[in-house]
């Protein structure tokens, strides 16, 4: 990205299909019930003056609510589309359904080429866009997962969660993955947005050294970050107050990062859906937070940004 441009903000939104977070995955078990509420999450953005990008799975893709309602803020300039592949949902339907699998690095390479082939043409065909921008689901990046973006054209990966280790659930680790945007290839091909995510607190600058002693601890995470020592912000309303993301926010912009990268699940917009809004004041909280956010971010100078510019800002 070109230097001297200023930190940028980036939202995006995993827009996916709804189901029990805690039970085992299902290739039928699923619904789409809270599509209806993307409606007016675009019109809240459109009031922020942001421009989300929507990182679509396979039964969002295939919705004919979501179309209408996506592809019209497409259409207008008001929001962009990307690929999430959600290995369990999609086509083609060859492997065992359960937690390896869900993640579709851990796929073998032609599988995930194929489900990850069907859905950027789902899409493509669906809203009339060439997606740009690929987050596998739960993050779940593989050994073959850069070759398929670059051979299928698609220019930006957003799977690396930096300061995570998936290991325990059969995941990739991005404990030590760069916070800063990075070529994911020699060849400059496919340009990684890491999810931001920063410590906070006196003990930060070894948050790396300290956190993945502690991780499996969560009293001990909470007395540290009580004490103001050591805290994991991810820049996300889900599980994350505000006050936190705003202590996050200084902490990124006084790091020096030129973009930061938001996100949350779109099933979050309806209560019942996930762990993190559960009640009708728990989505306003949802929504009081990117309010406080976006205004924070405006005082801070930090202007919003989409896929379509960070790509005409690359110097390859």
């Amino acid at each position: 990205m070109h230097p001297g441009t200023g930190c940028r903000s980036l939202l995006t939104v995993d827009a996916e299909e709804e189901f029990d977070w805690n039970g085992p995955f299902s290739a039928t078990r699923h619904s789409l019930d809270h599509v209806h509420r993307l409606a007016k999450f675009q019109q809240f953005c459109d009031g922020l003056g942001v421009s989300p990008v929507y990182l679509i799975d396979f039964p969002i893709a295939t919705s004919p609510q979501a179309i209408e309602i996506l592809g019209d803020a497409v259409k207008a300039g008001k929001a962009e589309v990307g690929i999430q592949l959600h290995p369990w949902v999609n086509p083609p339907h060859q492997e065992e359904v359960n937690r390896f699998n869900s993640y579709a690095g851990n796929l073998p390479a032609a599988l995930e080429r194929e489900k990850f082939q069907c859905l950027r043409d789902t899409i493509a065909q669906n809203f009339g866009v060439q997606p740009q921008i690929y987050r596998a689901g739960r993050y779940g990046l593989g050994p073959n997962s850069v070759a398929m973006l670059r051979d299928g054209e698609v220019a930006i990966d957003s799977s690396v969660r930096s300061k995570f280790d998936y290991r325990p659930g059969h995941g990739p680790n991005y404990q030590a993955m760069p916070l800063v945007p990075f070529w994911m290839d020699s060849g400059r091909n496919v340009l990684e947005l890491p999810l931001t995510t920063v410590f906070w607190g006196m003990l930060r600058k070894q948050g790396d050294q300290i956190y993945p002693l502690v991780r499996d601890y969560p009293r001990l995470r909470g007395v540290l970050s009580k004490l103001g020592l050591l805290e994991r912000i991810p820049l996300t309303p889900e599980g994350v107050s505000a006050d936190e993301a705003l202590r996050g926010i200084d902490i990124a912009l006084d790091d020096g990062l030129p973009l930061l990268v938001l996100s949350f699940h779109s099933p979050s917009l309806e209560p019942g859906n996930t762990p993190y809004v559960r009640t009708e004041d728990d989505l306003d909280q949802l929504y009081d937070w990117w309010r406080r956010i976006y205004a924070y971010l405006g005082q801070r100078e930090v202007a919003p940004t989409t896929v379509a510019e960070i790509l005409a800002s690359v110097e390859r």
